[in-house]
Formats: C-alpha cells, sequence, structure tokens
C-alpha cells in the first residue's frame, strides 16, 4: 500500500479508501434514505473490513445516512476491536435526512453539533478525524455551517473538515470565507468522477490543484459499470440503485463506447477493468484517494493491484478518446 498527504495537511492516508456505505444493515420494508436492500449486514461485512487493514487501508470512509446510522457501528465496532484508533484515518458526513422533523437533517448549527455527538457514540470514538459536509444546503447560510464546522474543529472532536460534490463556485466561496474570518479551511473534496463522469476535470478539479485539497473520489468505478461489459448480468445493487439510475440514464450511449474501450484494453493488457479504471484515476496527478466499495474479496484485490498498473500516454488517450460532455450530476 502507498500513502499520501491529504491535501496541505500533513495527514497521510492509504491511496485507496474504504467506502463503507455497503456495511450496516439491508434495508427492509420502506426503504428510508441511505438505506439499501444491497448493504451487507454486520457479520457479513466484517471480512472486508479485515481484509482492508489485511493490505493496509488506513483510511474508511462513511456516513451518517449510511444505512440510517448502522454503517458507523459497525465501523466502529470493528475498528475497536481490532486496531489501535491512531493507526486509523475516519472520516464521516454530515447533511442527509436523519428524522422526519424539520431539523432532523442539513448544515445548520443545531444538526452539525448533534449529529456529530451522535456519530461520534455510533462509531465509538471521542474524534472524528475527517468530517465532511454530504451535499451543500441550500437553506442554511453558509457562514452558519463553516463556523460551526470550526468550532467542531477547536472542540477537539474533529480533526479536519472536507466537502463533498457541489459546484465549484460555492466550493471556492467557502474557501475565501473561511479565510476571511479565520475558520477552518476545508482540507479535502469528496466528488463524482470516473471514466464514465469527467465533467469535474472542467471546473472542480483544476480549483483543488491550486488550492491544494486532497480530492477523495466517489463511485471510480461508476457503480460497477466499468467492471464488466455492457451486456452482462445486473447485479442486485444495479437493479434497486434508484439515485445510481440517476446518473446514468442520459448518458448509455456515450458511456457504452468508454465501457468498451477499457473492455478492449483490458484483453489487450491481460488486466481485469476495475484495475485499469482505478489505475488511470491513479494516474492523475489531482486525485488523492478513491473511495473504493468492496462486497467480494477480489474487489478489493484489484484495487491494490490497481497502484501497480502503469499506464502509457498512449493508453491514457484510448481509455478518454470516446468520452463526450455531460449534464453536471451527483450534487443532489
Amino acid at each position: 500500500m502507498d500513502y499520501i498527504n491529504l491535501g496541505k495537511t500533513g495527514l497521510k492516508v492509504s491511496r485507496i479508501c474504504l467506502g463503507c456505505m455497503t456495511y450496516g444493515a439491508p434495508a427492509t420494508g420502506k426503504i428510508k434514505p441511505g438505506s439499501h436492500s444491497w448493504a451487507l449486514n454486520e457479520e457479513e461485512s466484517q471480512p472486508f473490513l479485515r481484509q482492508a487493514l489485511e493490505v493496509g487501508i488506513n483510511f474508511f470512509d462513511t456516513a451518517n445516512v449510511y444505512s440510517a446510522g448502522a454503517s458507523e457501528e459497525v465501523l466502529g465496532r470493528f475498528l475497536k476491536a481490532n486496531v489501535r484508533r491512531e493507526s486509523v484515518v475516519i472520516a464521516t458526513k454530515v447533511h442527509g435526512v436523519m428524522r422526519d422533523e424539520p431539523n432532523g437533517r442539513g448544515l445548520s448549527r443545531k444538526a452539525i453539533f448533534y449529529e456529530l455527538e451522535q456519530s461520534l457514540r455510533r462509531l465509538g470514538t471521542d474524534y472524528v478525524d475527517l468530517y465532511q459536509t454530504h451535499r451543500w444546503d441550500y437553506e442554511t447560510p453558509i457562514e452558519e455551517t463553516l463556523e460551526a464546522l470550526h468550532d467542531a474543529v477547536k472542540s477537539g472532536k474533529v480533526r479536519y473538515i472536507g466537502a463533498s460534490s457541489m459546484y465549484s463556485w460555492r466550493f471556492a466561496k467557502a474557501l475565501y470565507l473561511a479565510d476571511l474570518h479565520g475558520w477552518t479551511r476545508f482540507v479535502s473534496m469528496q466528488n463524482y468522477y470516473n471514466l464514465l463522469y469527467r465533467e469535474e476535470e472542467r471546473e472542480m478539479m483544476p480549483l483543488c490543484q491550486a488550492e491544494g485539497i486532497g480530492v477523495i473520489p466517489w463511485s471510480p468505478l461508476a457503480r460497477g459499470r466499468l467492471t464488466r461489459g455492457w451486456q452482462s448480468e445486473n447485479t442486485k445493487r444495479f437493479e434497486t440503485d434508484q439515485f445510481g439510475k440517476t446518473l446514468f440514464s442520459k448518458t448509455e450511449e456515450a458511456d457504452h463506447r468508454v465501457v468498451e474501450r477499457l473492455g478492449e484494453l483490458a484483453e489487450k493488457r491481460g488486466v481485469p477493468r476495475a484495475q485499469l479504471a482505478l489505475a488511470w484515476m491513479l494516474n492523475k496527478p489531482f486525485v488523492t484517494s478513491p473511495i473504493v466499495g468492496a462486497t467480494k474479496p477480489h474487489h478489493l484485490v484489484d484495487a491494490v493491484a490497481a497502484l501497480s498498473v502503469r499506464l502509457t500516454p498512449e493508453e491514457i488517450a484510448f481509455l478518454e478518446e470516446p468520452y463526450t460532455p455531460h449534464p453536471v450530476l451527483g450534487f443532489s
């Protein structure tokens, strides 16, 4: 495993981050926001969390909304039983709907302080290494959010703060306001980025490079679409992932061409598609640590192997050439 500084901070994170949305509790009955029928329960999750430690991953990403809090509980109990707290980097997020009441979501001062305490309780820890805004809150002034996050850092309950999926001009405004008021700055951006969706290269990635922001992309394998042939058998997640369907419904023809190129190069190189897709991403100088989910042992094997795959400039151009501009997605 390789390790890298998260942006301009001194925090060292593994070049692969384990995404824990899959771990927690399968949704039953009426599915709540953040809950999924394809999630693994605690017993099923543990082999993958253990495998992550064995391959050297020290960076774990979850969110309060994943499995309605169960993801944080499963991750927290596993790490507490298997590793020293100071040896891992725990990232979680705040914003999503947690309760059916007026203040049960969002990034107000009230919501941030309450949800942070709940996340700490579920994770079984005194502090979060990276506390991230899951989405932009259009109903709360960004100044209120930034000051609350700054106070959370000063309280010792948060080490660093990050953001996720927003327009680059909003992120630039947040960085400016933090500097203006002397508040803690965002150090990372968790955004949607992969071979099938590269719109972030136009504005967000250059901004992150210029400002020294660590980039930890979510869905680097496009929810599995980059791991198999276009007409291959669908997975349970593919069939039930309603949010995922919103990311691809308008771009199937263009995406098909990219997937074909990836398959062609994978066959030529004798390397799994997942390894090539991740190697392409890891080649980008602005990418710190892709967030990879795992529900089968080979998922993490491929992720780690991708660190050793070297693509030539010609191979990178071959993969990128069929891409066409997409609608801006992933901010909701």
